[in-house]
């Protein structure tokens, strides 16, 4: 098989050349291209990739585009047999990946996607042995996860006007249908070097995030699941935020919410002309799925 590895990235470069540095002995593979999108950056990232892997294809945007932007045109325009994304602040810590996604591919036809198994944590755990097995979920995380291209093509992009979140859903609703399994497989290991703390206890970065992510829930109900239990589930989902967060005292989720419906109902045209509504029957399969594997914590 052909691969390619994605990393989108603005203004990381530090995390961006730790992580090129650590995917290096995979790069020597001829069979491996790996591109960099460097979404209008402003701190030297181009020059440092151009300077210290010069093997390695740049894009770049002067003005940034956005994250779903950058990841559409590079999931378009490759000619590899396998994609693999990964953030600019994660890595593999698993020997020998290439070999586990080639052949968990051909031995597994119906799988689409394979969802790796993500420690979020800034150093390497001390023991990464799992004892978990494969199995098909119903998504899979952004971070560290290998399309089949073939999967990609039989299915519409990432919608751009997501920004940021829900677009894994989406991709995976939209895999569901057309007959496709996404399958986690613990067998491949990724660090992504992120402090969950640090990130929550930002006011500001918290405060989009809790947006982008309440809304992207709500999108995909809409776009996917029949009117009645989008109906249900998005009461529920907006009862549970009264119930859980505000009416508990946590108020600065107040304004996020706000934000959130009407991101909402500014794009409400959209959502009709795009839902692709799953029958009574396909939900309930889907509903049998078991949920995506986020967050990996070392075994006992």
């Amino acid at each position: 098989m052909k691969f390619a590895i994605h990393i989108t990235t603005k203004n990381r470069r530090a995390d961006l050349l730790f992580t090129l540095a650590q995917l290096k002995p995979l790069l020597e593979n001829p069979n491996v291209e790996c591109v960099v999108f460097d979404d209008g950056s402003n701190d030297g990232t181009g020059e440092a990739v151009q300077s210290g892997f010069p093997k390695i294809k740049l894009l770049r945007n002067k003005v940034s585009r956005g994250y779903i932007y950058c990841r559409n045109l590079m999931l378009n325009e490759t000619s590899a047999d396998v994609a693999i994304s990964l953030d600019d602040d994660a890595h593999f810590l698993s020997e020998n990946p290439l070999e586990v996604i080639e052949n968990h591919f051909e031995e597994n036809p119906k799988c689409g996607l394979m969802a790796f198994r993500i420690y979020w944590h800034k150093t390497a755990p001390e023991n990464a042995i799992s004892a978990e097995l494969s199995q098909v979920v119903k998504g899979y995380v952004g971070c560290g996860h290998a399309w089949r291209m073939e999967a990609w093509r039989s299915i519409p992009p990432y919608p751009e006007w997501f920004e940021f979140y829900g677009e894994e859903s989406f991709a995976s609703l939209q895999l569901f249908k057309k007959g496709w399994e996404i399958h986690y497989v613990p067998q491949i290991l990724v660090l992504h070097r992120v402090d969950l703390k640090e990130r929550k206890a930002s006011t500001t970065d918290f405060a989009l995030r809790y947006r982008r992510g309440l809304r992207a829930g709500w999108f995909n109900l809409f776009l996917f699941y029949p009117i009645g239990r989008a109906m249900q589930l998005f009461f529920y989902s907006l009862g549970m935020q009264l119930k859980t967060k505000i009416f508990k005292g946590q108020f600065h989720v107040i304004l996020p919410v706000f934000r959130a419906l009407w991101d909402l109902l500014f794009h409400s045209p959209k959502i009709i002309k795009y839902r692709t509504a799953f029958t009574a029957n396909e939900f309930t399969a889907y509903a049998k799925l078991k949920e995506p594997k986020i967050y990996w914590k070392p075994e006992k």
